[in-house]
C-alpha cells in the first residue's frame, strides 16, 4: 500500500500536515487540495470560517485571517497569533521502561564528590572579556604542547564571552553571569579548571574563591602576572600540574540515572513536532525512568503549551513557578515592545511553521509524557530526577549554555533547518527532523528522524535509537559536532541589565 503524503496528528485538527510535496489536485483527507502544499506545511482538511481556530495536535496555533475554504494552504498569510489556549486533554503514560532500561550503565568518570562525567576535559574560562584572547592563547599551547601526552583527557577547552565589566556590580546581569561561570567552573565533565581574569574587571575572580577546592582548580589576573605572554606562560605551569593529575581519570560504569541531558531544538521546521521533537521525548522518558535528569527549557518557545506541561506537574508549587515564569517572559517582551509571537523565524516559517503557539506545542514533545519535577532558573544548579524545566529564552547557545551551568552533562538538539551546534564540556547530539536534511547535512546530524514521516520507523522505535545513542556517547563515543570541532564558540551567557 503505498505511504500517504499527508499526516493528520490528533482527532479534532481541521489541518493536516504535508509529509511530501502535495500537487493541486491532490486527495487529502477526503478533500482536493486547491494549490500546491510544501512538506512540513499545512493543507485545511474543511472549511474553516473567518476568526475561527486552526486546530493541530488536538490545540489552537491562531486564528485565520480570512475565510478557508477546503484544500487550501494554510500560513502566514490566512492565520495569525491569537492567545487562545483549548483545555489539556488527560495526559498519556510515558514511554514503558523496562527493568533492563532501569539496570542499563554507561562507562563515565567519577569524580571525587561522587558525581558522574561524560567527557574528561580541562576548562579555560574567562571572568571577563578582556582575558578572552589570552584564554584562546593558553588553550591552543596546552592543547599542542601538553594534551599529547595525556590519552585521557579530551582537551583544553576556553570559555570565553563578552561580558564581566561595563556592568553593574550588582543585579541581574550580574547575578546570572556569575551563576553561569560558577556553573561551568564545577561543571563534572570539566576534571581540572585555570579561571584567567584581567585583573581590575567588575567581575572579581574574588568572587568564585578556588573553584571548589584541590590541585585541579586555579585561578590568577592576567594583570598580575606581567603581561599576555607571561601569563601563557604562567598558565602552562599550572596546567602541567592540573593535567598530571586529571590524566589519572579512568571510565569505569555507572548507572546511566546519572546522565542529566539538556533537550534542546533549533532551525525547527513542520516536522520537528512530528518526528525528531516526539522522539526524543520518548529518550527522555526512558531516561527518566531510570533515574536520570532531563532539562527542557526556551520558555518563550513553550509559550502557548505551557497549560499541557502545567498539567504534568508533580505539585501546586511546581506548576506556580512554571506560571511565574511565563508572566515574567509576557513583562519583558511588553517591555521591550516585542511579542513572544516575534519568536517564529524566517526560517521556522519556511518550514511550515507560523505562530509561536504552533511551535511551543511541537517544542514541548522533546520533554515526552513524563511528570514534572522541577522549575528552575536561569542556569541554577539542577538536583532534581525526572523531567524538569528551567527558564531560558529560545535561543540556543544561550539555552544550552544554561542547562550545561546547570549541570546537564550531555545535550540532544532536534532541528529542521539545519543548525550546526556544539556545547563543550558536553557532548551535543544533533537529531533532523527530515530525511532531506540529513541527506545534505550527514556530516552534522547523528541521526535521521525523518524516517517516522515517511513511515519507514515509528516514534517509540526511533526514541529508543536515541536512547541508545545517548548511552553509547555517555560513554565516550564522539558526536559530529565533536568530530568537526564545536563547542568553543557556543558558550552565550544570557545578558541581562544595562551595559555601562
Amino acid at each position: 500500500m503505498d505511504k500517504l503524503p499527508w499526516i493528520i496528528l490528533s482527532a479534532g485538527d481541521n489541518v493536516a500536515v504535508a509529509t511530501a510535496a502535495i500537487a493541486p489536485g491532490s486527495t487529502v483527507a477526503g478533500i482536493e487540495t486547491r494549490e500546491k502544499i510544501d512538506p512540513g506545511h499545512k493543507v485545511a482538511i474543511s472549511d474553516i470560517p473567518l476568526g475561527a481556530a486552526v486546530v493541530k495536535y488536538g490545540q489552537a496555533i491562531g486564528r485565520t485571517t480570512a475565510e478557508v475554504k477546503a484544500g487550501d494552504h494554510v500560513h502566514s498569510h490566512n492565520l495569525h497569533f491569537e492567545n487562545d489556549r483549548l483545555a489539556a486533554t488527560a495526559n498519556s503514560a510515558p514511554e514503558m521502561a523496562t527493568s533492563e532500561d532501569r539496570a542499563r550503565t554507561f562507562m563515565g568518570y567519577r569524580r571525587a564528590d561522587g558525581r558522574a562525567a561524560t567527557r574528561n576535559y580541562i576548562g579555560i574560562i574567562a571572568s571577563v572579556n578582556c582575558s578572552t584572547t589570552v584564554c584562546r592563547a593558553i588553550a591552543d599551547e596546552a592543547n599542542r604542547t601538553i594534551l599529547p601526552h595525556y590519552e585521557g583527557i579530551d582537551g583544553f577547552v576556553p570559555i570565553v564571552h563578552d561580558q564581566g565589566c561595563g556592568m553593574s556590580s550588582t543585579g541581574d546581569g550580574m547575578n546570572v553571569l556569575h551563576r553561569t561561570l560558577a556553573g561551568y567552573t564545577r561543571h563534572v565533565n570539566f576534571g581540572g579548571v585555570l579561571m584567567i581574569g584581567l585583573g581590575c574587571e567588575v567581575n572579581q575572580l574574588t568572587l568564585y574563591g578556588q573553584s571548589g577546592a584541590g590541585a585541579s582548580k586555579r585561578h590568577f589576573n592576567i594583570q598580575d602576572a606581567g603581561g599576555s605572554r607571561r601569563a601563557v606562560e604562567r598558565a602552562m605551569g599550572m596546567l602541567r600540574e592540573i593535567a598530571a593529575d586529571v590524566g589519572k581519570e579512568k571510565r569505569v560504569p555507572m548507572s546511566i540515572g546519572e546522565i542529566i541531558i539538556g533537550l534542546q531544538c533549533g532551525g525547527s521546521d513542520g516536522f520537528s513536532g512530528i518526528t525528531a521533537n516526539p522522539a526524543l521525548g520518548i529518550a527522555a522518558d526512558l531516561l527518566a525512568a531510570a533515574g536520570g535528569t532531563a532539562i527542557l527549557s526556551e520558555t518563550s518557545e513553550i509559550y502557548g503549551a505551557e497549560h499541557l506541561l502545567r498539567s504534568r506537574a508533580v505539585s501546586d508549587e511546581v506548576a506556580n513557578k512554571l506560571d511565574e515564569k511565563i508572566a515574567w517572559w509576557e513583562d519583558y517582551v511588553a517591555l521591550h515592545g516585542a511579542s513572544l509571537d516575534n519568536n517564529p523565524s524566517p526560517g521556522n516559517k519556511r518550514g511550515g511553521l507560523t505562530t509561536i503557539l504552533e511551535k511551543s506545542l511541537g517544542a514541548v514533545a522533546k520533554g515526552g509524557r513524563s511528570p514534572l519535577t522541577a522549575v528552575y532558573g536561569y542556569a541554577e544548579r539542577v538536583t532534581a530526577p525526572g523531567l524538569v524545566f528551567m527558564d531560558t529564552p529560545g535561543y540556543d547557545p544561550v539555552s544550552a549554555t544554561g542547562q550545561v551551568a546547570g549541570g546537564a552533562n550531555m545535550i540532544a538538539f532536534t532541528t529542521g533547518r539545519g543548525s550546526c551546534f556544539g556545547c563543550r564540556p558536553a557532548p551535543s547530539l544533533k537529531l533532523s527532523s527530515n530525511s532531506a536534511l540529513y541527506a545534505s547535512m550527514e556530516e552534522d546530524m547523528d541521526i535521521d528522524c525523518g524516517t517516522i514521516a515517511t513511515g519507514d520507523a515509528t516514534i517509540s522505535g526511533k526514541g529508543r535509537e536515541i536512547f541508545e545513542l545517548i548511552v553509547d556517547t555517555a560513554s565516550g563515543k564522539k558526536t559530529k559536532s565533536e568530530l568537526f570541532g564545536y563547542g568553543d564558540n557556543e558558550f552565550v551567557p544570557w545578558h541581562l541589565g544595562a551595559t555601562l
